[in-house]
């Protein structure tokens, strides 16, 4: 199985797990494939981060905390059946992308890729 189809299929669980609350945000998070260059992924992971800063919006608002979760587990369905996420999806959170990078591999290229991120984040910002 490729390993993009298999990460998606890691990603889908994270997605129910956080779903059901099995499994806090930060937890999926730490937990996500590293340095993905799949686009579903990226953008299922800015989903993440997403659900997590509304959750005081989900306590106080039975509806909105409703359709949250169905979106999350729109995300997990379509990338349990290994499929891109529509298009629409994925460039609504592109905007976001330079804010919070995926997590790198804890290895040397990983903090290097890291790093320069920063430095670009930094740069853009002046």
């Amino acid at each position: 199985m490729p390993a993009e189809i298999n990460n998606r299929y890691v990603v889908a669980r994270l997605l129910k797990l956080v779903r059901i609350g099995e499994l806090s945000v930060r937890e999926a998070l730490l937990k996500y494939p590293k340095d993905t260059e799949d686009e579903s992924l990226i953008a299922a992971y800015h989903a993440l981060i997403h659900y997590e800063a509304d959750e005081d919006l989900r306590h106080r608002d039975s509806l909105y905390k409703e359709e949250q979760d169905d979106y999350i587990e729109f995300l997990s369905y379509i990338l349990e059946r290994g499929e891109d996420l529509p298009e629409n999806i994925i460039l609504n959170y592109k905007k976001f992308y330079d804010t919070a990078p995926i997590l790198h591999k804890d290895n040397p290229q990983g903090f290097f890729k890291s790093f320069w991120k920063i430095l670009n984040i930094g740069k853009r910002r002046d």
